[in-house]
C-alpha cells in the first residue's frame, strides 16, 4: 500500500480515468484491461512510466515508483496465471497452509491422530470446569 493519500480531488481525477475502477485514500484499483494491456505493452519493451503517462496518469499524483511496482505484481501474476489471472478473484482460493514435505506412514499418521484426540479431550474437560466454575459464580 502507498505511502500517498489522495485528497477528495485527485480521487476523481484518477477515478474519471478510463483505466481506473476504483480509487480510495490510499490506494488505487485499476482494471483488468488495462493490466493485460500495460503488461504486453512492457514485454513489446516499453518502460513502466511511459506506459502510465500515454494511458492519463499523472505521474506526479500517483508517485514515481508506482508504475514500476505494479509492473512488477502484474508481470508475476500474468507469467503465473496468463491474461485470466487479471479477471479472477484469486485471494484465498488454493491455500491450505504449509504443505507437507513427505508423506506419512501409517504410525505417523495414527500418532498424528491420537495426538489431536487427547487435545480435544483436554479441549472438553477443559469446557466442562469452566462450566462449572460458572455455575459456581452464578450462585454465589
Amino acid at each position: 500500500m502507498s505511502k500517498i493519500i489522495y485528497n477528495e480531488l485527485q480521487r476523481k481525477q484518477l477515478e474519471n480515468n478510463p483505466n481506473v475502477s476504483h480509487v480510495s485514500d490510499r490506494s488505487i484499483t485499476y482494471k483488468p484491461e488495462f493490466k493485460v494491456q500495460a503488461v504486453k505493452e512492457y514485454l513489446q519493451g516499453k518502460l513502466p512510466m511511459k506506459i502510465f503517462i500515454d494511458h492519463g496518469f499523472d505521474i506526479e499524483m500517483i508517485g514515481v515508483d508506482k508504475p514500476h511496482a505494479c509492473l512488477k505484481r502484474w508481470r508475476y501474476s500474468f507469467e503465473a496465471h496468463g491474461e485470466d489471472g487479471f479477471y479472477t478473484e484469486r485471494r484465498g482460493k488454493g491455500s491450505t497452509g504449509r504443505p507437507s514435505s513427505k508423506e506419512l506412514t501409517l504410525e505417523e499418521k495414527l500418532k498424528k491422530a491420537e495426538a489431536r484426540n487427547a487435545f480435544l479431550e483436554m479441549e472438553i474437560d477443559f469446557l466442562k470446569k469452566l462450566k462449572e466454575l460458572e455455575r459456581q459464580a452464578k450462585k454465589k
